[in-house]
């Protein structure tokens, strides 16, 4: 052990002696003593009296508070440990699908009016089925890692995204249609809460959180100028361009159980011990106990509105062009394109903006930007000023989510990552699905020119919730 002699910078080392390493529970006898504690509770699990002494059993896994494990544990990196590396590229293919998955919505609702002879407010339940999906993921993501792991989300998410677009490629009737989209929007949750939470808890979270939804964005990108082009140029039927998700879903499927294959229940547990004296789910602990239960819901209240923006941005735009701004077809699913490259190269830029300037501040400046350019969106009836602004949007809009996870993993304890970051995570990712269902109701008696005023009534919202955050310092351990 390292001893100071006060000021000196002289070293003392003493011989430390080498005692017996025990498993999990270790017991004590101490004489007329209570058990030791911190913070006024104790670290004890049971208590039982023999000959006149009291003895604790411990079980340090679940009642070490968090300053002492804090130094023992080591940051991860992208590319360290070695596996880490193929699993991360794993999460980006996971996330490219997801985007292409959120964005094909939008450029399909015109196609999916005329084919099944559809209202704005029928053909928005696509919008609304995913929510019962990421209702079900945010409630059940804890306990899928704590029993199967990370494995667990690499095999079962994967799985949902290929059986929703096997079905989707038959055309079924548009009810049947509703109900799959409810299966890929369980996948979606389950791969936003477990690889957010598990890059978020990384050395350099933001910059490569921005390329984790750089990769959502990019999907979000290809998809609608696949499926447009497929649509209008090639004539093509508006189900074949999921034949194509069908393919990238069996490359999902095999490439993330092959990367996740060793991570375990097991070995979850033992590196996300508990780090407080809670009893009970740790997703209760998250989302019903004070301090944490405020940070969750209000990262889950704004991730909410932030995806409710994007999604219904994303989603509607192109309807909005072409029948408010008198747009092609064609020009007009464009201008979804460049919305989510906007987002996309937003979150690979100021990906690393946001950590020099710091999360909190960061968001407060890029949100009044979006707000400034959805006000020239909506204001300024001109196509080409249209799709200059919303470009540009989408590159303001998008380091928000990496910051929230981020500031998420900063005041959080690290056994509440999963939990906490996992539930805000899927909770948010609803929103996009309230929300543009909410648009499409909404425009079934005052027409799509509402999408503007409730995007920028979202802004401002999400901008509060923002602020209510506490201050956000160095990650807590």
């Amino acid at each position: 052990m390292e001893r100071h002699n006060a000021g000196a910078s002289t070293s003392v080392m003493d011989a430390i002696e080498m005692k017996p390493v025990h498993t999990r529970h270790e017991t004590l006898d101490i004489p007329n003593k209570k058990a030791p504690s911190i913070g006024g509770h104790s670290l004890a699990n049971s208590i039982r009296s023999s000959n006149g002494k009291t003895s604790y059993t411990f079980d340090r896994n679940e009642t070490l508070p968090s300053p002492i494990t804090a130094s023992t544990d080591e940051v991860e990196l992208w590319n360290k440990p070695g596996i880490n590396l193929y699993r991360t590229f794993a999460t980006f293919w996971s996330f490219l699908i997801m985007g292409a998955n959120d964005a094909t919505y939008g450029a399909i609702i015109p196609y999916l009016e005329e084919y099944y002879k559809l209202s704005y407010i029928v053909v928005s339940l696509i919008f609304l089925s995913p929510f019962v999906g990421y209702v079900g993921a945010a409630l059940l993501n804890n306990a899928i890692h704590m029993k199967f792991g990370q494995r667990g989300v690499a095999f079962l998410a994967p799985l949902c995204h290929l059986l929703a677009y096997i079905v989707i490629c038959v055309h079924p009737p548009y009810p049947v249609l509703v109900v799959v989209f409810i299966l890929a929007g369980f996948g979606n949750g389950l791969e936003d809460s477990a690889w957010n939470a598990w890059i978020g808890a990384m050395a350099n979270a933001n910059e490569v959180l921005g390329f984790l939804h750089a990769f959502y964005g990019l999907g979000a990108t290809i998809a609608p100028l696949v499926a447009t082009t497929m649509m209008t140029k090639g004539g093509l039927p508006w189900y074949t361009w999921y034949y194509i998700m069908v393919g990238a879903a069996v490359i999902e499927l095999a490439v993330s159980v092959h990367a996740f294959w060793g991570a375990s229940g097991k070995v979850y547990r033992d590196a996300h011990p508990r780090t407080s004296d809670q009893n009970g789910s740790r997703l209760s602990e998250a989302v019903l106990r004070m301090p944490a239960a405020r940070v969750v819901w209000l990262c889950a209240l704004f991730l909410l509105g932030y995806v409710g923006i994007e999604v219904a941005l994303g989603g509607w735009i192109v309807v909005f062009m072409i029948r408010v701004r008198h747009g092609a077809a064609f020009a007009s699913g464009m201008t979804a394109t460049g919305f989510w490259l906007g987002i996309t190269v937003g979150r690979v830029i100021l990906g690393f903006v946001t950590p020099r300037i710091g999360e909190k501040l960061a968001i407060a400046i890029y949100l009044p930007v979006a707000l400034a350019l959805q006000l020239i969106f909506w204001l300024v009836p001109q196509f080409y000023v249209s799709a200059v602004a919303v470009a540009l949007q989408g590159f303001f809009l998008g380091p928000l989510f990496p910051a929230a996870v981020v500031a998420c993993t900063k005041l959080l304890p690290k056994h509440l990552h999963v939990s906490g970051i996992g539930f805000a995570a899927a909770f948010g990712g609803s929103g996009g699905a309230i929300f543009p269902f909410a648009v499409g109701a909404i425009a079934q008696h005052a027409g799509v020119q509402v999408l503007q005023p409730i995007i920028v009534a979202l802004l401002a919202v999400i901008w509060m919730l923002w602020m209510g955050l506490p201050r956000i310092g160095k990650k807590k351990d």
